[in-house]
């Protein structure tokens, strides 16, 4: 069957489908049905069956005789350091340290926070998580003490699971200090904690609380794989970006299993066996999904790397590791490869290796610009395959289900929406539009297997959040259209959609403009306000390598473009040069921020932000046309 048979019969008869692809699964009681519906809106999937997530990422591999194959890749350009870790070694391992868990009393229900850099230890304490029924909440490495402690009071863990520092180039993250900070602030106090040493930095451990990591595993009973219903929280994920209450994004059992699973061969077309690398992070839902589950589901080789695009020691990283270690499919931002891109326009670094065991490149997290693409396909010589999803839905929405029959790529397009999900594009009135029409991107409900049922213990916030807006769907609470074709295209999140002079606009389709430009590396287009048009768009440009042409003339040309192709509806007057963008650690840009700055508002400084002193850039940028008031 190809694309269209799977995806219809999937709508039509989703019991049937989802229960098919459950029998890749190994249950310890099969589900009596796939969906529930009893509690509508709020659904659930194959919640009466006994299942172990950890028994079906690593166990079974080594059962079915794979114990040798490797699981894990740990490269770790910044440390100098590499090493494999196979199914047989990381079953007794994570058997080891659940032991060591449950010995100290951590049982099923029992919330663990993971706060670690990308090394093995961190997926070792998700999947011990897993294994005997405790749910792991895991906080990006090196958050700040302050959002730490918010997290530990809204999940309140028993135990904390945390490394002594990360590593970033040319310095070291102290994770010990903020982990000690963010205790003293929370009003829910962990039990215990468990602090993996790592040689660049040794912490001082508080006696009676903090537990060296060897010496707490030390002579204790491995544990074995506890089944838990399908409907037990495997995780609970806080959405990046969050302010004031966070939200966790819950994650249930057995359709993650699922869902998954299935994903790994028809959307990213790997077989078990084969390296798989998603070069994102732990404390992301990319490396929930496709670092640490869904490749050791399905019986993969995973890659955990800890450096960056550039600078590890160079642009040449990502294709150093795609090459050494045999890499099939690999995923990551757009905002990796533009890094690299504007570091290396020539791709020179490239021809140092050989990456012809690479299918494709899968691209999540923003949008992904034409340019961007254009130019991987060209230098990289695979398909580029856009794919979007969100860290609600924990696997992708709209992809090109390449392993299943590889649709033609429309650039610009995550092609069309996969399995179980029903997608409408609607107007404010809750009302489907015509093909070509801008409007939110909502999904038909019930969304499919591992997607969330609900937000931790904040159902109302869940239904507010996005049941209520259009009754019947789930609101992503991004804009978008669909073509003629079915291929959904992502313009914007709905807040980015501007009204220009009363023209909804979308900045995505001028950041594509924008980046058309030969001389332009990455942009950002934001809306500030106006009091004659009611919004005015604003381009911010960072350049390539080795430009050093005027920026004036750089900033005129990129005007011009816009208002021709775009046209003069756009009012696209002002853009201006600037060294780098305001982003997310996991690569999102701070377009609310920016339009914040420009509009001479009061902001909460993010949590997730790269680097704070790059709003002071911005800031000046903007006044230097005349915007950023106050």
């Amino acid at each position: 069957m190809g694309y269209k048979e799977i995806y219809e019969r999937s709508l039509a008869d989703p019991e049937g489908f989802w229960m098919e692809q459950a029998e890749s699964i190994d249950w310890v009681r099969k589900p009596s049905k796939a969906l529930f519906d009893d509690n509508a809106p709020i659904y659930e999937w194959f919640s009466d069956g006994l299942v172990n997530t950890c028994w079906n990422a690593v166990d079974r591999h080594v059962e079915a005789g794979r114990g040798a194959q490797a699981a894990i890749i740990h490269d770790s350009p910044v440390t100098g350091t590499k090493h494999r870790i196979s199914y047989a070694q990381l079953r007794s391992r994570v058997a080891r340290l659940a032991g060591a868990l449950r010995a100290r009393g951590v049982e099923k229900g029992d919330r663990v926070i993971i706060y670690m850099p990308m090394v093995p230890e961190a997926l070792e304490a998700m999947l011990a998580c897993a294994r005997i029924g405790a749910v792991h909440s895991v906080v990006f490495g090196g958050f700040a003490a302050h959002e730490l402690a918010v997290r530990i009071d809204d999940c309140a863990p028993k135990c904390i699971i945390a490394a002594s520092c990360g590593i970033e180039p040319g310095r070291v993250v102290h994770y010990k200090p903020l982990l000690d900070g963010a205790i003293e602030q929370a009003a829910h106090k962990p039990e215990f904690c468990v602090i993996f040493q790592r040689e660049e930095e040794v912490a001082r451990l508080i006696e009676g609380r903090d537990h060296d990591w060897h010496a707490f595993q030390y002579g204790v009973e491995p544990a074995d794989c506890l089944p838990v219903e399908g409907n037990h929280p495997a995780y609970i994920l806080y959405t990046s970006g969050t302010t004031g209450q966070p939200k966790g994004v819950v994650r249930a059992t057995a359709g993650h299993l699922v869902a998954l699973n299935w994903s790994m061969k028809n959307i990213y077309n790997v077989n078990p066996g084969e390296v798989f690398w998603a070069a994102s992070d732990v404390g992301w839902v990319v490396g929930h999904s496709y670092i640490c589950y869904g490749p050791l589901i399905h019986g993969n080789t995973t890659i955990v790397f800890e450096g960056k695009p550039v600078g590890t020691p160079d642009a040449g990283t990502f294709w150093r590791v795609i090459s050494e270690h045999n890499v099939r499919s690999f995923f990551t931002a757009p905002t990796a490869l533009r890094a690299i891109k504007r570091e290396d326009p020539e791709a020179k670094e490239l021809a140092k290796y050989d990456i012809s065991n690479l299918r494709a490149l899968y691209l999540a997290g923003e949008r992904a610009d034409p340019d961007t693409i254009q130019w991987a396909q060209r230098v990289m010589g695979v398909p580029v395959y856009d794919h979007w999803w969100q860290t609600e839905t924990g696997w992708t929405i709209a992809g090109n289900p390449a392993g299943l029959e590889a649709l033609p790529v429309k650039i610009g397009s995550p092609t069309v929406a996969m399995p179980g999900y029903d997608v409408r594009i609607l107007d404010e009135g809750g009302h489907e539009v015509p093909p070509g029409t801008l409007g939110a991107i909502a999904i038909r409900l019930p969304l499919p297997p591992g997607t969330l049922p609900t937000l931790w213990n904040a159902e109302d916030r869940y239904r507010k959040s996005y049941l209520t807006t259009f009754p019947g769907y789930y609101e992503t609470g991004d804009a978008g259209m669909k073509d003629e074709d079915g291929y959904l295209w992502i313009m914007a999140r709905t807040d980015d959609v501007i009204n220009v002079a009363g023209h909804r606009l979308s900045t995505g389709a001028m950041e594509e403009v924008l980046a058309s430009h030969p001389d332009v590396a990455e942009c950002a287009v934001i809306g500030a306000a106006d009091e004659l048009k009611g919004q005015i768009p604003v381009g911010f440009l960072c350049l390539s390598k080795g430009v050093n042409r005027p920026h004036a003339e750089i900033a005129a040309e990129c005007v011009k473009l816009v208002r021709e192709q775009i046209g003069p509806v756009a009012a696209f007057r002002q853009a201006v040069v600037v060294d780098r963008l305001p982003k997310t650690r996991s690569g999102k840009i701070l377009r609310a921020i920016m339009v914040r700055i420009a509009d001479g508002q009061d902001f909460k400084m993010p949590a997730t932000i790269d680097d704070p002193a790059i709003l002071d850039e911005i800031r000046e940028a903007l006044r230097g046309i005349g915007l950023a008031r106050g």
